[in-house]
């Protein structure tokens, strides 16, 4: 729709409100992550806040929003003269997750550089984004490269764009919002650490607000213009508390006490680097000059605290999100709070109170919300509502309670002759996670980008050339002249040039690495219940979990015990969402080997149907041993031999190519080999839990065995 939704008709989601206006009041701050389910306002929020920014003064006609006073003196639309300024409102830019790089960077033409020998460049998203926001929408489905693009300039404040020794350089300095659904998956540390601020949102539970909020959104669809204008006087008070604190920012007094008081927290949080000191240093100024003083406070600190840090302290993705704020607050209690020297009274609320007082409902501003909303005040505010969100990651590991207790029902070997669930033992806690082997899919593949296995990609080590299918993106500068070269003297060449033309364009083929699909297919049965066999496997597979995360993996969870095999966890990109099924999976039963392994045949057929591109990697962890048919045929039919049925099974998966790894869970002086057997008939390796491991020295010794044994046979 035309007409932007109004900023200060948000009902509810008090954070988001506040780390978006602390970023319109101070920049500087570093622009604000948004996680949280899906429908709850993030995109609208942020898309309304760009009506709150102050007008930006730029030299008309430049593409890149060049500032009068102080123009880039690398602007490519440049050099500029003095002359009158114009004034426009700031933009909000949006960057959609399928966007190309020439998107992002803006496009060389490269066609008129070699024929004209002109520098023709098209600006892209990063330059219409200078001096005001850009706005990523899914920012953890992002593509790695664009990704990469982003920290660049977010780092530089500069973007660059290099081909065929063509450069151009221009300024890109902007405020990153980015907003994601974390079921979705994470994103890279070092993105996340790029962005000032985060907060955790989640829909309200509170009937009222939620009557609130449809009503507002069906007035809004009614008529926006009206509704817009119903807001008018609640977004002027809002933008013009904007300015004044803006004014405002360059008097406030950081003292030393408060400087203390930040450094303890970020040492006490052992957050990484020292970005997360300087961004609470400027959240906490930013929060008193919206409050109308003049000074920091220990309330602004620990809001601060509250926005800036739960991101940084996250070591892995399987960390609970969020902070302690019984320990912020022993932590800050450590340190007196500095006498302010004068005091003007402020404000007695924070940013949600900025002026909601329109003929509308019940705190109708950005504290909105009929009913049930808390009074949480920005700076003075410090039960910001942290702990209860993300429930979409329930206890996942910091929850010991089901796993220590029980008692030592030691070996369970191979439960009772029930068919079916016997009875089941309580989850066992996974055994410390560690860096495991590179497991790979053979072959060159063409899925999305990632760092697992091999793949013809836009970026990567240039492999050969090809003619360009549709816009050239990457030349190929030597099969472009080897192309021209012999239609010289038919073009009448004069001279030492080369007459190219567009036939002759080559484009340039490249291999990278994509990401893969790895569906694990993990057996619960009795023989695998013993305490601390199954603590090394949980572990082994949370191992696998992190690596899939760090190499940009979807990941899926099938387990099997008693008569059949279950999708705990359909393909996602959310490896935390996998670690929490696989911490509270429990265990005992037979074991319907086939029954897991006719699963992920039907989930893989399932994937390949919606995204033919992305690849495989089955890792069946098991021990081998199959004791029951389970549920094996299309009606839930069962019979014939269970190792049979398995092997069946196996060799269905590997005559589609299917790329497996068998990890092998038999443990005991008297081993059978079974798990051995199913990796020849899945036509992959097997690999021990031990061997698993990145510096195991059993694989060593084994790859060096290989290795001599290869070379033995070449003499």
């Amino acid at each position: 729709m035309s007409t932007p939704y109004p900023f200060t008709a948000v009902v509810g989601q008090t954070d988001l409100r506040l780390a978006l206006l602390l970023n319109a009041v101070s920049p500087a701050v570093g622009g604000v992550l948004v996680r949280g389910e899906k429908g709850t306002a993030k995109s609208t929020a942020v898309r309304a806040l760009s009506a709150l920014l102050p007008q930006v003064d730029v030299i008309p006609g430049c593409r890149f929003s060049c500032a009068p006073a102080a123009p880039d003196p690398a602007c490519p639309d440049g050099p500029h003269e003095a002359g009158p300024a114009a004034a426009r409102p700031a933009r909000m830019v949006e960057l959609p997750v399928g966007a190309s790089e020439d998107r992002l960077v803006g496009a060389l033409d490269i066609e008129r550089a070699l024929a004209e020998g002109v520098k023709a460049f098209e600006p892209g998203l990063l330059a219409d984004a200078h001096r005001g926001i850009l706005y990523v929408d899914e920012v953890n489905l992002l593509h790695d490269h664009l990704i990469d693009l982003l920290l660049d300039a977010a780092a530089m404040g500069a973007s660059y764009v290099e081909r065929e020794g063509v450069s151009v350089r221009h300024a890109a300095r902007f405020l990153l919002v980015g907003t994601m659904n974390p079921e979705e998956g994470e994103l890279r540390p070092q993105l996340l650490d790029r962005f000032g601020l985060t907060v955790e949102v989640a829909a309200s539970r509170e009937p009222a607000q939620r009557v609130e909020v449809v009503r507002r959104r069906l007035a809004y669809e009614d008529d926006p213009a009206a509704f817009a204008t119903r807001w008018a006087g609640d977004e002027h008070d809002v933008r013009a508390r904007v300015v004044a604190a803006r004014a405002l920012l360059p008097q406030v007094r950081l003292g030393d006490a408060s400087l203390l008081q930040i450094a303890a927290t970020c040492a006490g949080f052992e957050v990484d680097g020292m970005r997360a000191d300087i961004v609470m240093a400027r959240t906490a100024t930013a929060l008193a000059a919206w409050a109308g003083r003049t000074d920091v406070r220990k309330e602004d600190v620990r809001q601060a605290a509250l926005l800036a840090l739960p991101h940084r302290r996250r070591r892995n993705p399987f960390d609970a999100p969020g902070l302690d704020e019984d320990k912020l607050d022993e932590i800050l209690d450590r340190f007196p709070d500095e006498e302010p020297e004068n005091e003007p009274d402020p404000e007695p609320e924070g940013p949600d109170d900025s002026g909601p007082d329109d003929g509308g409902p019940e705190d109708g501003g950005p504290d909105g919300g009929g009913g049930g909303v808390p009074p949480q005040g920005g700076p003075e505010a410090p039960e910001a509502p942290e702990t209860p969100e993300t429930p979409e990651t329930p206890d996942t590991q910091d929850d010991p309670a089901p796993s220590a207790p029980d008692a030592p029902e030691a070996p369970a070997p191979q439960p009772a002759s029930q068919e079916g669930a016997a009875p089941e033992q309580a989850a066992v806690r996974a055994a410390e996670p560690f860096r495991t082997k590179m497991l790979s899919v053979p072959g060159l593949g063409e899925g999305a980008s990632g760092r697992r296995s091999r793949a013809r990609t836009a970026h990567g080590r240039t492999t050969g050339a090809q003619r360009p299918r549709g816009h050239l993106t990457k030349l190929h500068l030597a099969a472009t002249v080897q192309a021209a070269a012999p239609h010289q003297k038919a073009r009448g060449r004069t001279g030492r040039g080369l007459v190219v033309r567009k036939d002759d364009l080559r484009q340039a083929t490249r291999e990278g690495r994509e990401g893969n699909l790895v569906l694990f297919v993990v057996d619960a049965s009795g023989s695998m219940a013993a305490r601390q066999r199954m603590s090394a496997v949980k572990g082994a597979v949370l191992s696998l979990l992190l690596d899939a995360y760090q190499r940009r993996d979807k990941v899926g969870l099938i387990t099997f015990r008693g008569a059949a095999a279950e999708l705990a966890l359909p393909p996602t990109s959310s490896v935390d969402a996998a670690a929490a099924r696989l911490e509270q999976l429990p265990t005992g039963g037979r074991t319907p080997l086939a029954a897991g392994l006719l699963k992920a045949h039907e989930v893989l057929r399932i994937e390949r149907l919606r995204d033919p591109s992305r690849r495989p990697l089955l890792v069946v962890v098991t021990d081998g041993r199959a004791t029951s048919a389970g549920s094996t045929g299309p009606a839930g039919s069962t019979g014939g031999d269970p190792r049979e049925l398995a092997g069946r099974s196996a060799r269905l998966l590997q005559a589609e190519g299917v790329a497996s790894v068998v990890v092998d869970c038999e443990s005991g002086p008297v081993r059978l080999g079974l798990a051995g057997v199913l990796a020849t008939d899945l036509g992959g390796p097997a690999v021990t839990l031990d061997g698993l491991r990145a510096d195991s020295l059993a694989g060593l010794v084994k790859n060096v065995r290989t290795a001599s044994d290869t070379h033995r046979r070449a003499a």
